[in-house]
């Protein structure tokens, strides 16, 4: 069984008991959360593609854990000109547990 699911303005491609990084949700740890926006759904008989969404089909999935990823240091610089910027970005994400498809 597999799926692609849009959340977050990216897609991925998810069956179960996959673990994904995905953009933060505003929810608790322990939830479980429902993905709609399902593009493919696949199973052993059958592929059905979205036109955008697979009409009726729903990913379900238990939120692991909220967390930063590590820091992406930012560096600018424009030589002769005295001008040198540095600064550090941490991206919050939301780890889940895929648990089922369902179509």
């Amino acid at each position: 069984m597999l799926a692609v699911i849009k959340t977050g303005g990216k897609q991925y491609k998810v069956s179960p008991n996959d673990k994904i990084k995905i953009e933060k949700l505003d929810q608790e740890e322990g939830t479980e959360v429902v993905f709609d926006e399902v593009l493919l759904v696949e199973n052993e008989k059958d592929l059905l593609i979205g036109t955008p969404n697979v009409e009726g089909a729903k990913v379900t999935g238990k939120i692991i854990k909220q967390a930063r990823h590590p820091k992406v240091m930012i560096f600018k610089k424009k030589p002769k000109k005295r001008y040198k910027l540095k600064k550090g970005h941490k991206q919050y994400y939301t780890e889940v547990q895929i648990v089922d498809i369902k179509n």
